[in-house]
């Protein structure tokens, strides 16, 4: 007798799910830890991004945060009047407006980065000597989806 249909995936399904399932679980690992420093994931992501560009525009913020534009906004107004992110005029096109870290925004993103730390350590750990292929695993699923981000970054999250 067969499987029943419910048991019988094609290995490529599960993959994506495995991946999906990871993918969630690291989120909520990370929020977690960041969310014991006054932070959260998305905070953590726009501070990485503008300690690392010195100012971007709304759109470039959203797209790295991975958020819908007015999301992106909320949070960056939320972020402003904590004083960790200022609004200014781009020097070379005044129309534009950029988003640029504070001292405080640099200075928490220091603490954050340390949690964050403690999350990707425990991943490596489980990964032991995988960790250097799955982060070239990863980095090449980016590049391939053409979703790899804010350009410029790339190899930005081995750095440091």
């Amino acid at each position: 007798m067969s499987e029943p249909a419910e048991h019988v995936r094609p290995s490529g399904d599960e993959s994506l799910r495995l991946l999906c399932a990871v993918g969630r679980t690291l989120d909520q690992e990370l929020d977690e830890a960041l969310r014991g420093c006054g932070s959260d994931v998305d905070q953590w992501r726009v501070l990485g991004l503008l300690a690392a560009r010195g100012g971007c525009t709304m759109s470039v913020v959203a797209e790295h945060a991975l958020l819908l534009a007015p999301r992106a906004t909320k949070l960056v107004d939320r972020m402003t009047a904590a004083n960790l992110v200022h609004r200014r005029p781009d020097v070379v096109d005044r129309r534009r407006v950029l988003v640029v870290a504070t001292e405080r925004g640099r200075a928490a993103l220091a603490e954050w980065d340390a949690a964050a730390a403690g999350v990707l350590d425990r991943y490596r750990h489980l990964l032991g000597s995988d960790a250097a292929l799955f982060d070239d695993v990863l980095r090449r699923l980016q590049d391939a989806t053409g979703r790899a981000g804010v350009p410029g970054l790339a190899g930005l999250a081995t750095e440091g």
